[in-house]
This record gives C-alpha cells, sequence and structure tokens, in this order.
C-alpha cells in the first residue's frame, strides 16, 4: 500500500470543526433541543469501525453544548446490521452509520462507493471523493431516494479471507461458500465460488455451523474481534479487494434540511474528523492482531502472483459488465478513472515502491 500524508487531511479537518465549533456557543443556545436516533450497523465494542457512530454523536453533543442529541443504537435495536437505507429513507429513524457498500442491494453503484477491487490506497481515494467527484455523485445517487450522504470515515485494506484450507489455485476456489462482501463477490463467483453478504454478527456463527465455508470482513483486528481466527487458521493478504473502504452517515433528507445550519456543520465536521482518527485508529491496532493470531495457530498467508493476477482479469470482465449494466456504476467509473489518468502522474512518482 502507498504511504499516505495526513498534511490536506489536517487541513480539510481543521476547517470543518473549526467552522462548527466557532458556530455552536451563540447559535446553540438560541436553539431548541434536537433529538435524534442512529443506527450503527457494527457493534460498539467492535474495532475500529464499532466506536465512530458514538464517537461523532458525542463530538456533535459537546459541541452544541447538549443542544443536538443523537442516540446511538446498536444493530437490531433500530434495523438488521445492514438494513438502514429503507428505514433512513423513510424516516423511521434520522440517521446511520455504515457503509455505502450495505446498500448496494438498492443500487450496485453504492458498492463503488465503499471500495472495488485492485482500486487506490487511502490517499488517493480521499482525494478523488472529496476533489473529484465522487462525494458529488454519490450525493446525486442518495438523494433520489430522499437522503443525505455524509462520508464518515477511511478504513485501511482489509484481509481477503480466511480459509480453512490452503489455497495455491484459484482451482481451490471452486465450491466454496464465503461470506464477501461488495462487487469483488463477483470477482470470486468467477471462480466457482458461492458468495453472501453477511453482517458482522452473523458471520462466525456462519462458519462455526458449517453454512458458509470461508470469509472476509475487514481488517485484522477487527475480524479478531469475531473470532474467526478459532476457525480458520488461513488468512490471507492483501486485501485485493479492498485497499480501503469509506463509512458514511446517512440522514433523511427531510430531518436534514430541517436541521439548523450551525448543527448541519457540526455534524459534517465531526465526520470529517472522524477520516483522520478512523485511518489512525486503523493502521495502528493491525500488526498486533496479526501477531496474535499467528500465537493462536493462524498462517498469515501471502497470494502467490498468478493467483492475484487471475483476480486481476477477473476483475477486468467484472467492471466491464458492470459498467455496461448500470449508468450509475458507468458515471462513477468514468468520474475515477479520469481522475486517476490524472493522478497517476504524481502516485507513480512521489510515493517510494
Amino acid at each position: 500500500m502507498k504511504s499516505f500524508s495526513f498534511a490536506r487531511l489536517g487541513t480539510l479537518v481543521a476547517a470543518a470543526v473549526f467552522a462548527a465549533g466557532t458556530l455552536a456557543p451563540d447559535a446553540a443556545q438560541a436553539q431548541k433541543k434536537i433529538r435524534w436516533k442512529m443506527h450503527g450497523a457494527y457493534g460498539k465494542n467492535l474495532a475500529v469501525i464499532g466506536p465512530p457512530a458514538n464517537r461523532i454523536a458525542n463530538w456533535v453533543r459537546d459541541m452544541s453544548g447538549g443542544k443536538f442529541d443523537i442516540k446511538v443504537f446498536e444493530p437490531g435495536a433500530l434495523a438488521g446490521g445492514f438494513a438502514y437505507y429503507d428505514p433512513v429513507s423513510k424516516g423511521s429513524f434520522e440517521a446511520a452509520f455504515g457503509t455505502p457498500g450495505a446498500n448496494q442491494g438498492k443500487n450496485s453503484a453504492y458498492a463503488f462507493l465503499s471500495s472495488w477491487p485492485f482500486g487506490p490506497g487511502l490517499g488517493e481515494f480521499l482525494a478523488w471523493l472529496e476533489y473529484g467527484g465522487g462525494i458529488k455523485i454519490a450525493d446525486e445517487l442518495y438523494a433520489r431516494d430522499n437522503i443525505k450522504y455524509l462520508m464518515c470515515g477511511l478504513l485501511s485494506p482489509e484481509t481477503s479471507g480466511w480459509f480453512r484450507k490452503p489455497i495455491k489455485t484459484t482451482d481451490d476456489l471452486k465450491g466454496l461458500k464465503m461470506r464477501f462482501f461488495g462487487v469483488g463477490a463477483k470477482v470470486m463467483q468467477k471462480f466457482g465460488v458461492s458468495t453472501q453478504q453477511l453482517a458482522a454478527g452473523d458471520i462466525y456463527p456462519a462458519l462455526e455451523l458449517g453454512t458458509i465455508d470461508a470469509t472476509e470482513f475487514s481488517m485484522p483486528a477487527i475480524d479478531r474481534s469475531l473470532g474467526f481466527y478459532q476457525i480458520a487458521k488461513y488468512n490471507y493478504f492483501p486485501g485485493w479487494h479492498q485497499q480501503a473502504t469509506t463509512t458514511e452517515v446517512i440522514v433523511n433528507m427531510d430531518k436534514w434540511k430541517g436541521l439548523p445550519k450551525e448543527y448541519q456543520a457540526m455534524l459534517y465536521g465531526a465526520c470529517k474528523a472522524n477520516i483522520g482518527i478512523q485511518i489512525a485508529d486503523g493502521e495502528s491496532q493491525q500488526f498486533a492482531a496479526m501477531l496474535a493470531n499467528e500465537k493462536d495457530g493462524v498462517k498469515n498467508m501471502t497470494w502467490s502472483d498468478d493467483v492475484l493476477k487471475a483476480l486481476r482479469k477477473a476483475w477486468e470482465e467484472v467492471v466491464a459488465e458492470e459498467v455496461k449494466a448500470n449508468p450509475d456504476v458507468k458515471k462513477l467509473w468514468d468520474s475515477y478513472t479520469a481522475f486517476h489518468e490524472k493522478y497517476k502522474v504524481w502516485g507513480e512518482r512521489g510515493y517510494l515502491k
């Protein structure tokens, strides 16, 4: 993975949080108290992706002097882990913290707002989203269903699978039942893998019962929180399917429009601040989790060049199919590829290989 600089991100976060903070004291006093419910797609105790929902809610509460109070609910309390899109759209509750790929059943383009195989690292992905048009397109897609989109976090590369047996060639994938997220699942299907998307809390029981043979979910620290190391002893790297993954807060558009501008700025600023915190938190935890897994009998495996080459070839077929099938995917893909052509002048020279 290419190294990542926090310089530009720090400027963006500081500006956003400062704007929210300077608006807050006088304006907040004039506002009546607003109480929102926010669904959390991940349990609060899950490493890296569990804390942000409450972190964001706490920041907003502090900046507003307690006047903007967002209560976060665990998965299952308001909706199933990934089943939050329709309730937010309809206004059943005001907001949700999750990831765009959770919504791909509504529109396959949402998977591309989370991550995609052999995609960009943290710096390039964030640059395209913020300054290359990615967020603008996301805004348009979500607004169709009465939803305000806030890009609200970024995760480092994932592991690309937990298996009971070593995978030496792509032939070893054939016939496996595997939990797999996002558009990468369609790559695995080309090798005879039967895939399904499961929320975090449903994966371990499925592995234990044999409903699935293998799984991917996230980074080593997050996966360790879920106990995969107890069952599947071969953990594969690199995460070819998700080199960087976004998280989101989505808000019912009517509720967003009815929110005072200073409170909008607070929530926006809290999301921007969470990006840097989430990256640093994720980067800081992975090596310890990998070493702990090794002590528990896990083998940290590296995909062979031949397997990665075959996966990349399959991905090129998948993305061509996706672009052809969905004009929203085409719009996102055209936007990113145009940005990438310009970015690589810098990306291929600015970083140590």
